[in-house]
C-alpha cells in the first residue's frame, strides 16, 4: 500500500554527527560545508561513531524541523549544534532509526536541550531490545537499547509504530519496516536478541527505518542511518511505498564496511548504479572501500560527507 506523500519545495538536511570531520572539503552544488576556522581557542566540530542529521522542509514559506537520530555519545550531537549556532527548540519530533547505541545514545542530552515536554519520539518496538554482537572469533559486544524509563521521565511522547508514520502535515514520511527484496543484502548476521528462551538470532535488524521526502520535480530523497536492511533495499521500499519512481538523493550509512559486509559491496554497486540517483552522500557505517567505490563508479553524484555539512534540494 502507498502513502501519499505530499511534496515539499525544498529540503536541508544538516549532517550533525557523523564518522569523519573535515574543515578543508570544498562545497558542492547541493553541499555547503562549515566556515574554516584556525582557532584553537574556539571550540571546533566533533566526530564519532554515530549518526545524526537535522531535517528541514520548506512548504509555501514555512519551515519545519525534525531530528533524525542523536549520535553516540550524549554531548556531541549538541555540542555541534553549539558551533554550528543551531538551535533546536523549534523541533516538531524525533525520528529514531533502530535500536544502536550509535544512534540513540544522544537522545537524552538532545530532549534536555529541546526543554519541552510531549516532543513526540517516533521508533519501532524492536528497538526496545536487549541485543548482542557475536563475532566469527566468539567476541561478544553488548548492544543495550535506549532507556524507556529515562525517556518516560523527561516526559517524551513515544510513538512505536512498524509500519510507515506521515509526519509534519504529510510532508515527512516515516518508512517502519523495510520490505526486504534483494537476495544478497543479509541484514546483520552476527546480532543476537534476548528472548524468553535466551538469547536467538535476529540478523533482520527489523527496526531500521528511515526517512522520505518528496521534493516537488525532483522526486525522493532518502535518509537511512544505517541501512541494516540493505541499502539496495532501502531505496527500493522507498519507491515502493510511496508511488513515486526516481530517487534525487540518498544520504546516510550504506553498512558495507568490516569484513563481514565487504563481500557485498561489488553486487551492490551494480545496483546503484541501476538506480540512477542524482546524488549519493555516504556517511557513516558505509566504509572506506565502498565510499571509494560509489565515489568512482558515480562522480557527478558523489558528494563527500563530514559534520557540519548543511545539503539543500529544492524543486526546480
Amino acid at each position: 500500500m502507498t502513502r501519499k506523500l505530499a511534496p515539499v519545495d525544498s529540503v536541508e538536511v544538516t549532517i550533525l554527527v557523523d564518522n569523519v570531520s573535515d574543515a578543508l572539503l570544498a562545497p558542492t552544488a547541493v553541499a555547503a560545508r562549515p566556515r574554516l576556522t584556525l582557532d584553537c581557542d574556539r571550540d571546533q566540530l566533533l566526530a564519532e561513531h554515530g549518526y545524526s542529521v537535522l531535517v528541514t522542509v520548506g512548504v509555501a514559506g514555512n519551515r519545519e524541523t525534525i531530528l533524525y537520530d542523536a549520535g553516540f555519545t550524549k554531548n556531541t550531537a549538541i555540542h555541534n549544534l553549539d558551533v554550528l549556532q543551531q538551535p533546536v527548540n523549534h523541533l516538531r519530533a524525533i525520528v529514531l532509526s533502530h535500536g544502536h547505541a550509535d544512534h540513540h545514545g544522544g537522545l537524552m542530552g538532545m530532549v534536555s536541550r529541546v526543554g519541552r515536554r510531549g516532543l513526540p519520539l517516533v521508533l519501532h518496538p524492536d528497538a526496545w531490545l536487549d541485543r548482542k554482537l557475536i563475532f566469527p572469533d566468539g567476541t561478544e559486544v553488548a548492544a543495550p537499547p535506549p532507556s524507556r524509563m529515562d525517556l518516560d521521565r523527561e516526559g517524551v511522547q513515544l510513538i512505536e509504530e512498524r509500519g510507515p508514520t506521515l509526519l509534519l502535515d504529510d510532508h515527512v514520511l516515516i518508512t517502519g519496516q523495510v520490505e526486504r527484496v534483494t537476495d544478497f543484502e543479509p541484514g546483520f548476521p552476527i546480532q543476537y536478541r534476548r528472548s524468553s528462551n535466551g538469547w536467538e538470532p535476529d540478523f533482520l535488524v527489523a527496526d531500521d527505518q528511515g526517512v522520505i521526502i518528496n521534493v516537488r520535480d525532483r522526486g525522493l530523497v532518502v535518509l537511512s542511518s544505517c541501512s541494516h536492511a540493505g541499502v539496495v533495499n532501502v531505496i527500493l521500499n522507498a519507491r515502493q511505498i510511496t508511488g513515486v519512481d526516481h530517487v534525487h538523493a540518498f544520504i546516510g550509512g550504506c553498512h558495507l564496511s568490516g569484513a563481514l559486509m565487504e563481500p557485498v559491496i561489488p553486487r551492490t554497486m551494480e545496483e546503484f548504479v541501476k538506480l540512477g540517483l542524482d546524488w549519493i552522500v555516504p556517511g557513516h557505517c558505509t566504509g572506506w572501500k565502498a565510499t571509494h567505490a560509489l565515489a568512482r563508479l558515480m562522480p557527478e553524484a558523489f558528494v563527500q560527507s563530514s559534520v557540519g555539512t548543511r545539503l539543500r534540494f529544492a524543486s526546480v
